[in-house]
């Protein structure tokens, strides 16, 4: 990707943040990245173009703070990270979520976006408790987190609760049964 096409899609994850992917538009777009409509079209060729790969974007950037983790619960634990880079991906991740359950060229790529997390916590899970059914722990957890993310960033609870509540829940996933 290039640099003016990271550009761009910088910027459409701090306009859908802010304003919703109802409320994105190209010219709002383009003054926020500083550059011309036509050059948003060019890299993308329309908007159904730009919002997949704006998602496949919010998932790359969320890589980039979600390093591999010793732990289940501090890999999950950095999705909900007091900063501007995670609040913005986060609530650009919810915007376009939601957007998905009615635009179904989006629906794929969200898929697929959450099928790779899940694995990737599926995989730590399965590292600690090979005998537990990873693959439903993790859909669960994957699943707490972006519950938890959308209440901390609406202010519904606060962020030390949301941490609370998501280690309690990786203790029930994640710790050995208890010896019967």
């Amino acid at each position: 990707m290039s640099e003016r096409q990271r550009a761009i899609l910088d910027a459409a994850v701090r306009v859908i943040a802010r304003t919703g992917v109802r409320g994105l538009r190209v010219e709002q777009l383009a003054a926020e990245a500083g550059i011309s409509t036509a050059l948003i079209y060019y890299h993308f060729g329309d908007r159904a173009g730009l919002l997949r790969r704006t998602l496949e974007h919010v998932s790359d950037r969320a890589a980039d703070y979600t390093q591999p983790a010793a732990n289940v619960e501090t890999m999950l634990l950095q999705e909900l990270q007091d900063t501007e880079a995670v609040r913005t991906n986060s609530t650009a991740w919810g915007e376009l979520r939601a957007s998905a359950v009615f635009n179904d060229e989006l629906r794929d790529t969200l898929a697929e976006s959450t099928r790779v997390w899940t694995s990737e916590v599926a995989e730590a899970i399965a590292r600690v408790r090979p005998d537990a059914p990873a693959a439903d722990a993790a859909e669960r957890l994957t699943a707490l987190v972006e519950g938890l993310s959308e209440r901390w960033l609406s202010g519904s609870i606060t962020l030390d609760r949301a941490r609370e509540l998501l280690r309690g829940a990786v203790a029930l996933e994640v710790s050995p049964p208890a010896p019967r």
